[in-house]
């Protein structure tokens, strides 16, 4: 069975064709550009790379190169596209509706687009996409969305409830939702299997890149997570400002004159690591300047350390304890320092490190405890994509 795996935003296409006989990738790529002009880049599981531009009016036009890039020409990998058997969304936001992933309709597709509100940068260019999806390949292939916020609808009402008049819950759904869920729960599943189960066992798993959150995990379930009611609260991030004082958002809006819409792209686009250091939103950037002696560039990352062991300590008094923490995410996966910097001081809880191991542990599944650490480190690669793809061939199939 081939699934093909789609992540849309407003003007470009992410795409993975995987055969899930052996869960293996056959081809992925990129359609940008999207209402503007286009271009498609393609790449096999053999390597080979196809890149050329191409109109892409609409989702509808890059959906179809998709097709033609995969079934033809150097970057083939499949006759036709009737060896599609089926396609799985990324959606971000579900709202409270959907708690799973689910099979897409007409009416789960109305609904992502109602929930605009929640999403407004990502859910109608993803609902856009189903419907272009649905042109292309025909109703009959069947679609599954997977919901970016299902696994954290786990939460207790006292982890994801704000301190505001509870009648903006009832009228507009206001709540933390959390995110990257997807990835928390591909890490959640793959350290089940390496334990054998998690049952009993209390983890923190750190999504960490340009866009970062924690959750906390308890016998396989989220019972909170660092993202709230947008993918803004939380800690510093790549251009993200995470959680800050509410009166500073006002304040600033005052003194500059910003409307809502400049103030939340002052938040969401020129905070974080990119706001502090002035020099970059990618934290190789940071690392570099900060080993050159540039003072705010090493302000940004001691925040972000900071920041990121006090969501530990307060996951770790929620919970009880913790069994595990997890690295995973662009910087979680290959930045050993900062794995390092973060786990440090942590002998409180119980966890000590093992430098060489830690070292050693970027861009692959590994331990990196001490030998007398009573708590787990590990890293562990996330697959979104995966999930996304193993979660569609459930749903198909019954």
């Amino acid at each position: 069975m081939k699934v093909l795996v789609i992540n849309a935003g407003s003007s470009s296409l992410k795409y993975q064709l995987m055969d899930m006989s052996n869960e293996h990738v056959l081809a992925k790529g990129l359609c940008e550009r999207i209402g503007v002009d286009g271009r498609i880049s393609h790449k096999t599981a053999d390597g080979v790379k196809v890149e050329y531009d191409v109109s892409f009016p609409t989702h509808k036009e890059a959906f179809m190169e998709l097709v033609k890039v995969m079934s033809s020409g150097e970057g083939k990998v499949i006759d036709s596209m009737s060896e599609i058997s089926a396609i799985g969304h990324r959606v971000l936001h579900g709202s409270e509706k959907y708690k799973v992933s689910t099979v897409v309709t007409d009416t789960v597709i109305d609904d992502i687009m109602a929930f605009k509100d929640l999403g407004p940068l990502h859910n109608p260019p993803q609902a856009i996409a189903m419907k272009a999806c649905q042109e292309v390949f025909g109703k009959d292939t069947p679609m599954v969305a997977v919901f970016d916020t299902s696994f954290h609808q786990t939460m207790p009402p006292k982890a994801y409830m704000f301190g505001v008049p509870y009648e903006y819950y009832e009228k507009y759904s206001i709540r933390r939702y959390g995110f990257h869920g997807t990835s928390h729960r591909y890490i959640a599943h793959r350290l089940g299997e390496l334990k054998g189960s998690l049952e009993g066992k209390k983890v923190i798993n750190c999504h960490l890149g340009n866009g970062s959150s924690l959750a906390a995990i308890q016998d396989g379930k989220v019972v909170d997570t660092s993202m709230g009611f947008t993918p803004l609260d939380g800690f510093l991030m790549g251009t993200r400002c995470g959680g800050i004082d509410p009166s500073v958002v006002t304040f600033i809006m005052k003194k500059e004159g910003l409307n809502p819409d400049q103030m939340s792209d002052l938040m969401n686009k020129k905070s974080g690591f990119l706001g502090i250091s002035g020099v970059s939103s990618d934290c190789r950037d940071l690392n570099e300047a900060a080993k050159n002696g540039n003072e705010r560039a090493q302000l940004a990352l001691d925040m972000f350390v900071y920041q990121i062991k006090k969501f530990i300590g307060g996951y770790a008094a929620a919970m009880g304890g913790v069994d595990a923490i997890v690295f995973t995410g662009g910087i979680g996966e290959n930045d050993a320092e900062m794995r390092e910097k973060i786990c440090s001081g942590m002998e409180y809880l119980g966890l000590k490190v093992d430098h060489e191991a830690c070292q050693n542990a970027s861009r692959k599944e590994a331990a990196f405890q001490a030998a007398d650490s009573k708590v787990e480190a590990w890293v562990l690669p996330t697959n979104e994509e995966l999930m996304i793809a193993r979660d569609t061939v459930e749903l198909t199939s019954k």
